[in-house]
């Protein structure tokens, strides 16, 4: 059998020269082999996305929201898109009759609901630019937010005003006026009007544009409509600069991928929205959703609710990340656990006779309908029993639970990788390609990929198995960073955005990450340590959640901080006659020396050098987190915070082994 291939070849490689590193050749999604998908008619820009729906589909339910009931949370009540634009349209001149103009910055603070995607098209209604605030970075940052973009209104979800009223009285110098999804308090418009501020609730607000009616501008492709603000790992937050034309392009090219692989979306599609709209991710989804017309429901805002919020919208499509799946993956594998031999037995006799069909090249569905029937089926319904894609971001996913859960969840389980420069989805992978797993799939079909060398970490674009900085070209690409033109031109460099992040093109073009481009360090015997490939490797074990490895120039050696598995390590202890709750048991020597043990056995098995093996671990039971400033929005490690917050538990593992 031939093997399959993904992309085309569109330019030739370009060898080093003038100090430059050598470049991949440029490639691009089969999908586009004839060109890029042409730009739809009459869509230029997010505002027109809604209002050609709006035209099309006006009795669709597009937004819903569960309604509280005799202090019950029951059904989904849906709103209209025609009811959702009349609401939109008097929001818009509510807007415009404070005094803001086209151009103007309006901010968005709060979880996803119906007032936050009306509030962002009220924004794409008049141009306005749309600036989300959130306050997992702090409310250090959304106050330095609200000044670098000169927010002069913001929307707010009800229980967040406390937290934006913190910001106050630095952020008064820019934002004038606040508005609540919902109720104000008589305090807090005390506590406003001190500070000078108007505050509104959402009832209140929509009124003041009633008798009033302002024109729609003229809206460009090439137009802002967010400012989305990523959170560094270092630094300031910087502001992306997102256009119109970014947004309607990526828009494209999804259509054309999912029509490609026979996933098209359509006007039944639901959509379960929970991860945050104020990051690309999925922003762009909704976007795509309201372009076909199709549902998208909230959910409550409670993570220990969320499959329950699931298994009441029944979504066709789910979009998560690592964090959760990892989650679902725990709970399911519990379950089985736990359900006595002859019911666990006959799960692994399916699961290995439906993998073996789908490594054999059956499509999921096909694989072993009869296991589906008696075993699957269960789990599916488990997530309403409607999903048919499960599409995971933001992060890397494990393999163990990517194929797990293309085996057990009847449904195709992607993975997809971009960042917010990139306008979210730049490579994805495909449903029906075991072989995909622990990959994110081949390019987007609306945008040019190229690796390109970084002689100093040896990876090279030009050699049989080409690795280096993934750089991306096409009408996707960001506008710049909002007042930074100089970090813009640090990445952007002749058309093609640089990201940072290493890739290795697989031979069926789909893309593997293996490493991030800043997380190099020398050891004092002088070798280089690519420190985010080993955490991917001893990532491999079981028996941990998450590692952080560290190392430095003094050292010769590497240290490590885990986030053990709860339950492998109680199992571990039971086995072994070791007493003690979780906590203590981290503490305890033999666990330490088990821990250690499994990371070493995964290093050998992948063939890791001598100095790339951890030599001491310190076992934390409390897993990394926001609270501690030790990963950011999106779970990626901040390395500087991690090495503030642990630095005496590295100094006494350095002591213990340098004795």
């Amino acid at each position: 059998m031939a093997s399959k291939k993904f992309i085309v070849e569109v330019e030739p490689a370009i060898e080093a020269k003038d100090g430059k590193p050598s470049m991949g050749p440029v490639y691009r999604s089969v999908f586009a082999k004839d060109g890029f998908p042409a730009p739809i008619d009459g869509l230029d820009s997010c505002w027109d996305v809604f209002r050609l729906s709006v035209e099309k589909y006006p009795n669709n339910p597009m937004l819903g929201t569960r309604e509280f009931v005799d202090g019950k949370h029951g059904k989904y009540v849906w709103l209209t898109y025609k009811q959702v634009y009349d609401k939109v349209i008097c929001l818009g001149n509510s807007i415009r009759a404070c005094g803001v103009e086209p151009g103007g910055r309006c901010g968005i603070y709060g979880a996803n609901c119906a007032e936050w995607v009306m509030s962002m098209e009220a924004c794409n209604a008049h141009g306005l630019y749309c600036v989300p605030l959130y306050d997992t970075l702090g409310h250090g940052a959304v106050e330095f937010i609200i000044c670098h973009a000169e927010v002069t209104l913001a929307f707010v979800e009800a229980k967040k005003i406390p937290e934006l009223l913190k910001t106050f009285p630095k952020a008064g110098e820019y934002l004038k006026r606040i508005v609540s999804f919902g109720k104000v308090t008589p305090e807090q418009k005390e506590q406003a009007e001190s500070f000078g501020l108007t505050i509104h609730s959402w009832d209140e607000f929509l009124l003041l544009g009633d008798n009033q009616h302002f024109d729609l501008p003229l809206k460009k492709k090439s137009d802002i409509c967010t400012i989305m603000y990523t959170s560094g790992t270092t630094g300031d937050p910087k502001g992306v600069l997102i256009s119109n034309n970014s947004i309607v392009t990526l828009i494209a090219g999804v259509h054309r991928l999912l029509g490609s692989v026979n996933e098209s979306l359509n006007t039944n599609d639901v959509y379960f929205s929970f991860l945050p709209l104020a990051h690309i991710f999925d922003r762009v989804i909704e976007e795509c959703f309201i372009n076909h017309g199709a549902a998208i429901g909230f959910w409550r805002g409670d993570v220990k609710l969320l499959i329950e919020d699931i298994g009441e919208l029944k979504p066709t499509i789910f979009c998560a990340v690592p964090r959760v799946l990892d989650r679902i993956y725990s709970g399911l594998q519990q379950k089985i656990s736990s359900g006595g031999f002859l019911k666990s037995k006959l799960f692994s006799l399916a699961y290995s006779y439906k993998l073996h069909h789908m490594k054999g090249g059956k499509k999921h569905s096909e694989a072993s309908p009869l296991s589906d029937k008696i075993v699957f089926s269960k789990v599916k319904q488990g997530l309403g029993g409607k999903v048919r894609i499960i599409l995971s971001g933001a992060a890397p996913l494990a393999s163990h639970v990517e194929g797990f859960l293309k085996v057990v969840t009847c449904s195709h389980v992607l993975q997809g990788y971009g960042l917010t420069e990139t306008c979210a989805g730049s490579f994805v992978s495909l449903p029906n390609e075991i072989d995909m797993i622990g990959t994110v799939g081949p390019p987007v079909p609306n945008l040019d990929a190229r690796l390109e060398s970084v002689p100093e970490m040896n990876y090279d674009a030009l050699s049989s198995k080409p690795q280096g900085e993934i750089c991306i070209r096409g009408d996707v690409l960001f506008a710049g960073y909002y007042k930074r033109e100089d970090l813009t031109k640090e990445v952007l460099v002749d058309g093609w955005f640089h990201t940072g992040d290493i890739g290795e093109w697989q031979p069926n073009g789909s893309m593997k990450i293996i490493d991030r481009k800043k997380n190099i360090f020398k050891l004092s015997q002088g070798e280089y340590v690519a420190v985010e490939n080993l955490e991917n490797v001893f990532g491999l074990v079981s028996d941990i959640d998450t590692i952080w490895i560290y190392g430095n120039s003094f050292e010769s050696c590497l240290v490590a901080v885990v986030n053990p598995n709860k339950q492998a390590v109680e199992n571990y202890a039971e086995s072994h006659n070791i007493s003690g709750d979780f906590e203590s048991l981290c503490e305890n020597p033999k666990i330490k020396e088990y821990i250690l043990g499994e990371l070493t056995r995964v290093g050998k098995e992948n063939k890791l050098k001598g100095f790339e093996f951890v030599k001491a671990v310190h076992l934390d039971p409390v897993p990394f987190d926001m609270e501690r400033d030790l990963l950011t929005p999106t779970f990626k490690k901040k390395r500087p915070q991690l090495l503030k917050y642990y630095q005496s538990v590295i100094d006494n593992m350095y002591k213990n082994l340098n004795k």
